[in-house]
């Protein structure tokens, strides 16, 4: 991808040099894009390969929703990013009707863990902290919002993005 994104950046460079950002920021950004494509491709193809691509497709969703309000903590590479999104994304669908009975207590969870933990945004995105108290509502109102509507699969997908915003050192001040 890091081939690929320096690629198209260069290219972005020459088609237009003077209204452009530097080659750097452009691959970086374009990083980001192309990864987040091919986490959405591949698991999409899984999901419809296996007959869950609703399910997938609301997995997805469910996640990178609440991740995007309340952060949480990031692999070390993007491979490992890549790989480890595909297989959750995909699995939750299969193994979600395990948790049906015990939904209520995964939401209760999730809702915790994002009351003491969310938001722990990316330290690169520069979110200023007075949006912070804003970014713990949206992420309470939108693991709540699954006592209501009851699906295992939002429910697994919240569940497993609260577990990334959990951190026991470095804790910022209250928000």
């Amino acid at each position: 991808m890091n081939m690929l994104s320096y690629k198209l950046a260069v290219a972005i460079k020459q088609a237009n040099p003077q209204e452009t950002s530097s080659i750097e920021v452009m691959q970086y950004a374009l990083n980001i894009i192309l990864n987040s494509l091919l986490i959405v491709i591949i698991s999409l193809l899984i999901g419809w390969f296996t007959g869950k691509l609703p399910d997938t497709a609301l997995s997805l969703t469910s996640f990178a929703l609440l991740r995007f309000f309340s952060g949480g903590r990031h692999l070390k590479t993007a491979a490992a990013c890549n790989l480890f999104s595909i297989t959750l994304c995909s699995l939750l669908p299969h193994i979600s009707y395990l948790i049906q009975d015990y939904l209520w207590i995964f939401t209760t969870t999730s809702l915790m863990l994002m009351l003491v933990f969310a938001p722990n945004p990316d330290v690169n995105a520069q979110i200023p902290h007075h949006l912070y108290k804003w970014m713990k509502l949206v992420s309470l109102l939108m693991v709540t919002s699954n006592l209501f509507v009851s699906s295992s699969v939002i429910g697994l997908a919240f569940f497993a993005q609260s577990l990334t915003v959990i951190t026991l050192k470095n804790r910022r001040s209250p928000q």
